[in-house]
């Protein structure tokens, strides 16, 4: 099975998380660690649990989810994986951070693409790739259907959805990737969201007002 060590980073309140399994493999999916401090605790984690990284993973590429992806890449050097439609958002971040007073070390080049259906593998652990566009042109959230746990970037949060203002978002979109995509997992599905606390599918599922109210067209 696998252990989810939750990290809170940056300013945004990021959730930055380590997947590991009893191998001693991991990959950390959406680094948003920004300070040095925050840096330090990541790397310390690794270090005390004596993880390998073995894949650094994306959801999207907006500012506060890949702040530490040039930290986590060259520290440990594990390959980079993320859609091809999150490109442009990594390549837009410096100029996007500096409007808001942070400044983002430009990320590195992605080493690989995943589509809807891959499988991401480290260790023991296998990761099913989701296609969840709607937050942003190229999301995409990784399931292990073994422990029922979903990792969910900005599509779906305790009582609530990721915003669609942004470039590349769409209400409708999003409101079909979470009936889609979300809504089709049993109601147990841990989901690890972006920002905030955990939730799961089945309290999403009769509380979020979202879901209760705006059914896709």
């Amino acid at each position: 099975m696998i252990s989810i060590q939750t990290f809170v980073f940056n300013p945004f309140q990021e959730n930055t998380f380590v997947v590991s399994d009893s191998s001693g493999a991991c990959v950390i999916i959406d680094p948003g660690c920004y300070s040095q401090s925050e840096q330090k605790m990541l790397f310390s984690y690794i270090d005390n649990h004596k993880l390998s990284v073995k894949l650094l993973l994306n959801t999207h590429g907006h500012i506060d989810h890949m702040l530490g992806n040039y930290f986590v890449k060259e520290t440990w050097k594990p390959d980079f994986v993320t859609h091809r439609l999150v490109v442009p958002e990594l390549e837009s971040t410096q100029a996007y951070g500096a409007t808001m007073g942070l400044y983002a070390h430009p990320s590195p080049a992605p080493d690989r693409f995943v589509e809807e259906g891959d499988i991401i593998t480290f260790g023991n652990t296998e990761l099913e790739v989701l296609f969840t566009p709607g937050h942003s042109a190229g999301h995409i959230s990784f399931l292990h259907r073994p422990s029922a746990n979903i990792f969910s970037g900005d599509v779906l949060f305790q009582g609530s959805i990721g915003r669609t203002d942004l470039p590349g978002g769409s209400f409708p979109q999003l409101m079909k990737t979470i009936y889609d995509k979300f809504l089709t997992l049993d109601d147990a599905v841990t989901v690890h969201c972006g920002h905030g606390p955990a939730t799961t599918i089945g309290a999403e599922r009769k509380t979020n007002m979202f879901i209760l109210n705006y059914p896709p067209a």
